[in-house]
């Protein structure tokens, strides 16, 4: 058993490894989508393949499914004692791993004093995996790229050159691709010589009394918030876009003493496009999900999974069957916080925001740029956030994604695209005590002079995000064309020279009853240009004179009594 004081000075030092890990990786990344956007993870594992610490940059769709990966896949696989120093491991096999085949799961054995002793993982997303690209087209997994089944990257200290040259063969941009694989075996690396560091400093032979300490303390504390809600089964649903016809998420969230079970039964069956979810990403948003409401200053390992059971039908769209498309499963996946946050509600409304436009919209183009060579990139942007009783949204905010956006500078730099214009969107936050995030506003060109596929992958342009004891729904979602067109919003079309795509995202729900806001927060919204003087009045009941930028107290009363009556 070690000491408590001594526990915790490693546990400072474990983060501290896994943050030198995952910076590693970002420095020596070809792409933005690490560099600016930062969609990895990074974790270090026991022997037995049990996450015990995570990096700080990270999306919970990389790092709870690669807890569950290195643990259920990786470890039963490839018994640590079968291995070899240098020895690597990949895969994106999308059921085991991640939830699609663009995100590339790579896992590297640690050896101290001729034993095996920890792993350590990441997850990246791979600017393209050859395919038809990613999006929510396809109609069979098989369309959607390339599949890389657990094998080994790396033997012996060796890259493993068939592998590299089928990857090379099938991308649509090799050297980027290849480049961030091995900035990823750089991170494990990286980690693993600062793990040795810390054994040898503290004379450890390896890591499995920290971990279990570390666990089952994670666990405890767990099992204590979940123990403070009160017993009985909670339930919500919501509406979503879907590909051709709106879909259902269902949730009952069963609280039983210091254990909880979330089952998605009554949730829509699995879809012949390619936005399905596999359990193992429904179980990293959901698990996210519950730890931010209940357990925030938790740590995220294998001990705060242990209290959460989660269940959804087999052949459902939250636990589709192989060989399903999956590509987009963001688009499905990133909900499930919200039927999960409404449930809640009703016992932590202190706890919970409202609906907000649910992490990302991806935009990927690709085609020949002006020298004649081709080109694939793909970059994230985010609508609103709900809000929350005590403050309103965040505005263009991912959440439950947690991937940042892109500089514009960024994106016009790595890819032939100028952006004619970035904004926040007025309007589109929902009304309430406390507002809804805003969504933004982009407008696209390419600059080739030949024409760039555009993968759309965009949701909430049909259902808005619903508001909370009393808010308003936020904006819906757009997509239009400079001509009038008005392309699918999750489907993909060819984006001509001299035409220009406008992406609206929606905003994000409000909270509490919208003539509860003050006056005074209408009236600065108004000057920050987040909301317009029609909404002022139509949504909040505030009169602001438009010469002066006053509030006119006497009107304001008078409309929000006429408007509660």
């Amino acid at each position: 058993m070690i000491d408590p004081i001594t526990l915790e000075v490693i546990w400072s030092r474990l983060i501290s490894v896994v943050d030198e890990q995952a910076a590693a990786l970002i420095h020596s990344s070809f792409t933005t989508v690490v560099r600016e956007a930062g969609d990895l993870s990074a974790g270090v594992f026991d022997r037995c393949g049990n996450m015990i610490a995570q990096s700080v940059t990270g999306t919970p769709g990389h790092i709870n499914t690669m807890a569950n990966c290195v643990r259920k896949y990786v470890a039963p696989s490839y018994p640590i004692d079968s291995l070899e120093p240098g020895d690597t491991l990949i895969t994106n096999d999308p059921w085991e791993a991640s939830g699609h085949l663009f995100d590339l799961t790579i896992v590297s054995p640690v050896f101290y004093r001729g034993r095996g002793v920890a792993w350590f993982a990441n997850t990246c997303h791979a600017v393209d995996i050859g395919g038809a690209t990613m999006g929510g087209d396809a109609g069979s997994l098989y369309e959607e790229g390339l599949a890389i089944p657990l094998m080994k990257l790396f033997k012996a200290g060796e890259a493993n050159r068939e592998l590299f040259d089928i990857i090379r063969a099938n991308v649509r941009v090799p050297d980027q691709v290849i480049g961030d694989i091995y900035a990823q075996e750089v991170g494990n690396q990286v980690g693993a010589r600062k793990l040795i560091e810390m054994l040898d400093e503290y004379n450890l032979p390896d890591i499995e009394a920290v971990s279990a300490q570390i666990l089952d303390r994670t666990e405890t504390a767990v099992r204590k918030a979940v123990r403070a809600l009160p017993d009985g089964c909670y339930r919500n649903r919501i509406t979503i876009d879907g590909f051709d016809e709106p879909l259902t998420i269902a949730c009952a969230i069963t609280v039983d003493g210091d254990a909880l079970t979330v089952d998605y039964a009554g949730s829509s069956p699995q879809v012949d496009r390619g936005i399905n979810v596999v359990l193992n990403y429904t179980h990293a948003y959901t698990t996210y999900t519950l730890m931010a409401v209940l357990a925030p200053g938790i740590p995220n390992n294998e001990g705060a999974f242990r209290p959460i059971d989660v269940r959804a039908p087999l052949g459902s769209i939250l636990n589709c069957r192989r060989p399903a498309p999956v590509s987009a499963r963001h688009l499905i996946g990133h909900f499930v916080s919200q039927p999960l946050l409404t449930a809640l509600a009703e016992i932590v409304p202190e706890q919970v925001i409202a609906n907000g436009s649910a992490g990302l919209w991806n935009t990927m183009m690709d085609g020949m740029d002006e020298t004649g060579e081709e080109f694939a990139y793909i970059f994230f942007s985010a609508g609103g956030m709900g809000a929350a009783h005590d403050r309103d949204g965040l505005s263009a905010t991912a959440f439950p994604s947690g991937i940042m956006g892109v500089p514009v500078e960024a994106i016009e730099t790595a890819a032939p695209l100028l952006m004619h214009r970035r904004e926040l969107r007025p309007d589109s936050g929902g009304p309430g005590r406390f507002r809804g995030g805003l969504g933004q506003v982009m407008e696209l060109e390419i600059i080739t002079g030949a024409p760039a596929n555009h993968s759309c992958m965009y949701d909430r342009t049909g259902n808005p995000a619903l508001g909370l004891l009393g808010g308003k729904a936020g904006a819906t979602g757009a997509v239009r064309l400079s001509d009038g067109g008005r392309p699918h919003p999750k489907s993909h079309y060819r984006l001509a020279p001299g035409q220009r795509v406008v992406l609206e995202l929606p905003g994000g729900g409000g909270f509490g009853p919208p003539f509860e806001r003050a006056a005074e927060r209408v009236r600065q919204d108004l000057l920050q240009g987040y909301i317009s003087h029609e909404a002022a009045e139509r949504d909040f009941g505030v009169a602001i004179d438009p010469a002066t930028m006053t509030i006119d107290a006497a009107a304001t009363a008078a409309l929000r009594k006429e408007r509660e009556a």
